[in-house]
């Protein structure tokens, strides 16, 4: 069975608290018994577990750390800290929906988009529908730098491919948020919607033009065959002077242009 991402993000930030708590009693030993020399107790060795040989200590927080982990023990442990909501009513924002303040949401934190998440769980996918990269270039007629460089930058969340697991993580983008930047490049939806006719009709063009020149060439290659078979089927022999056998008693010649010998009697 598969483990999503949120449950690898949750395996991780367990493992890391465990480390973290692991570093904290580690001080507070050292700082209680600051003279004292360290010592390897049988319980110390008793901890230690070899699965297909290489030993891991057991922490007793419900994770197993091997000597990679014990080597970092000095190094500073950073946690993934989600933003807090917003406490002062003077600094929430008014979701663009309902009309009324929220601390934290969804579309806020991922894409900076101040709609709450009960308006977002309330239309879901009917107004706030993600689209990947390679789709909003396709429909919309944008750029890398449209989406990346002008300012702002389109925010996005990773997303697994769904057509394998694999291959590398597609980057989605709000819609809403990518329908906005096709007007901004290209000034009105009536310009947008004119622009992707148009290469719709190039598009078309260069296929007919490339059906033309193979209909063309395969033509150019029946006719040669043709002229070919044509030309041997109308060719009037021309032959040079009769031949007579007397031991056979009878006649041979050959035609001059294309070599063909033919023996016959007469009567």
């Amino acid at each position: 069975m598969e483990l999503t991402e949120d449950q690898r993000k949750r395996i991780e930030e367990n493992r890391k608290k465990a480390l973290l708590i692991r570093q904290e009693k580690s001080k507070a030993r050292s700082t209680a018994q600051p003279y004292q020399k360290p010592v390897v107790s049988n319980k110390d060795k008793s901890h230690q577990i070899t699965v297909a040989g290489q030993s891991y200590v057991d922490t007793e927080a419900g994770f197993l750390l091997n000597e990679n982990d014990l080597s970092d023990k000095n190094k500073p442990i950073i946690l993934a800290s989600t933003p807090n909501p917003i406490l002062s009513k003077a600094e929430q924002p008014l979701c663009l929906e309902c009309n009324h303040e929220f601390g934290i949401s969804y579309l806020m934190t991922n894409f900076d988009h101040p709609v709450c998440d009960r308006c977002k769980d309330k239309f879901g996918k009917e107004k706030f529908d993600l689209i990947t990269k390679t789709e909003a270039k396709k429909e919309y007629l944008l750029k890398d730098c449209d989406i990346d460089l002008r300012s702002p930058p389109l925010k996005f969340i990773l997303g697994k491919n769904p057509h394998n697991s694999r291959w590398g993580e597609m980057k989605l983008y709000l819609l809403l948020q990518v329908e906005k930047r096709a007007l901004e490049v290209w000034g009105s939806e009536e310009e947008v919607e004119r622009q992707i006719e148009l290469r719709q009709e190039k598009q078309k063009a260069t296929k007919l033009k490339t059906f033309k020149k193979k209909v063309k060439e395969l033509r150019m290659s029946t006719r040669s065959s043709l002229y070919t078979k044509v030309t041997k089927a109308s060719h009037q022999h021309e032959y040079n002077t009769e031949i007579y056998n007397e031991e056979e008693d009878n006649y041979e010649h050959t035609c001059t242009s294309c070599g063909f010998h033919e023996i016959f009697e007469k009567m």
